[in-house]
């Protein structure tokens, strides 16, 4: 006998019948402006972004009302038709730059490998179009956008004057060549930043494979380390302070590139992971992998997006049993004046999934910032900038001091979650045990 389900009453198929009207009118009306846009915005380069990227929302919209098609694969179109749209802007504003530099200046870019023949303009810093010069860098499509160039060695040179009056800085070949060409046109060479990459690509020396305990840093520019030599980056700081707790020789692959966000070091991990297979993996978070730094700070962030990029961190490392310790970096700012950090890092607690172990330094940080300066004051000396950032240099990246601080403070940490998790120095691979919150 037919049952309710197989007969529903008339006012229950009015109702699917009124809501399978107002789907396909929802539907109807998202694919006319898509139309409509695309009529009167595609005959420019920006209309024609935008109306691609009308469509493409359009596209999701529909996806999400009638429960067909992948999301997150109109997601990752969005930002690949994004992208594309950027970096040719990008290419056609460092042409009128160009032309507007003096021939020194001109000189130094060419040998650097920034002007527009030779630039390296790729995505980065979560949401932008990064200027990279490509004697120091190569591009990557394997997701991670750029990377270093292996078995080279660059330094830092700065306040160089670009179009607008902009001081520029950025990484050059460390040959006496080019440093002739840095003295000529102005700038100023930051002696101590020399930088070496090894036949990985990586920051540093080549890699211990034969240490009993190995870990993989990931990270941005606060990873990398910023005008600061080889050995005081924050990963070797990490490497020696894990050596003295445990005991034990440690090595520590420093992943980090200047403008990579979580997307980035997703692919990063993947790449390297075989090759060193890592005993606990540290993921260093910025604001500016959220947005705009500044719109972070006061709320206006992407968290969602990189919701699911950590989450593919922490899921690969949870299917190899290995700790995952998200650090975000303390900002300069939070630490020499007002802590106003319920937005960053405030919220990140809030995206992690539940098998990351969330850290933040920033305790320690302050306790090490009244340390030192009490001890200028004592001496007489200037309290600001903070010892604990490049701000002499104009720059907010963690001093030698500061990559030290973080090192200690992140060491401390990571000995204790190895050690519960029954890691211990010499040990096997962790076993199941569950990590404290």
């Amino acid at each position: 006998m037919p049952s309710s389900r197989d007969n529903p009453p008339p006012s229950s198929r009015s109702a699917e019948r009124s809501q399978r009207l107002a789907r396909v009118f929802k539907t109807a009306i998202l694919g006319v402006t898509a139309l409509l846009l695309a009529g009167m915005l595609a005959g420019t380069a920006p209309g024609r972004y935008a109306a691609a990227w009308a469509y493409g929302k359009v596209g999701r919209g529909i996806a999400r009302l009638t429960g067909s098609g992948d999301d997150r694969a109109w997601v990752d179109e969005e930002w690949r038709r994004r992208r594309r749209f950027d970096m040719e802007q990008a290419r056609i504003k460092l042409r009128a730059a160009y032309d507007g530099y003096d021939a020194k200046l001109r000189a130094l870019v060419r040998a650097a490998g920034l002007d527009p023949e030779h630039a390296l303009l790729r995505w980065g810093n979560f949401d932008k179009a990064l200027l990279l010069p490509s004697t120091v860098f190569e591009p990557d499509d394997s997701g991670r956008s750029y990377r270093f160039r292996p078995n080279f060695r660059s330094i830092w040179v700065r306040n160089l004057k670009a179009s607008g009056g902009v001081l520029a800085y950025f990484p050059i070949p460390d040959e006496p060549g080019v440093l002739a060409l840095a003295e000529a046109a102005g700038a100023s060479i930051v002696r101590e930043s020399v930088q070496t990459t090894n036949s990985w690509g990586l920051r540093g020396g080549e890699p211990d494979l034969s240490a009993d305990l190995k870990g993989v840093v990931l990270g941005d520019s606060y990873m990398q380390g910023l005008f600061v030599g080889d050995d005081q980056t924050p990963a070797e700081c990490l490497k020696r302070d894990l050596a003295d707790r445990l005991g034990t020789t440690v090595e520590v692959l420093n992943t980090g590139h200047l403008g990579y966000s979580p997307e980035q070091e997703y692919f990063t991990l993947l790449e390297y992971a075989d090759r060193f297979p890592p005993r606990f993996v540290v993921l260093s978070l910025f604001a500016n992998d959220f947005g705009d730094l500044f719109e972070v700070l006061e709320g206006r962030a992407d968290w969602e997006e990189n919701r699911y990029w950590i989450g593919k961190i922490a899921a690969f490392c949870a299917g190899r049993n290995v700790p995952l310790l998200v650090v975000p970096a303390p900002w300069a700012a939070h630490i020499e004046g007002t802590r106003r950090t319920a937005h960053y890092p405030g919220r990140i607690p809030d995206i992690l999934p539940e098998s990351a172990v969330y850290f933040d330094p920033m305790e320690d940080f302050i306790a090490a910032h009244d340390r030192e300066t009490a001890a200028l004051r004592d001496r007489g000396e200037p309290t600001t900038p903070s010892p604990l950032f490049n701000g002499r240099l104009g720059d907010g990246h963690f001093s030698p001091l500061g990559c030290r601080v973080w090192g200690e403070s992140v060491g401390e940490r990571l000995a204790r979650l190895l050690e519960r998790r029954g890691a211990a120095a010499l040990g096997d691979h962790p076993d199941n045990i569950s990590d404290p919150r």
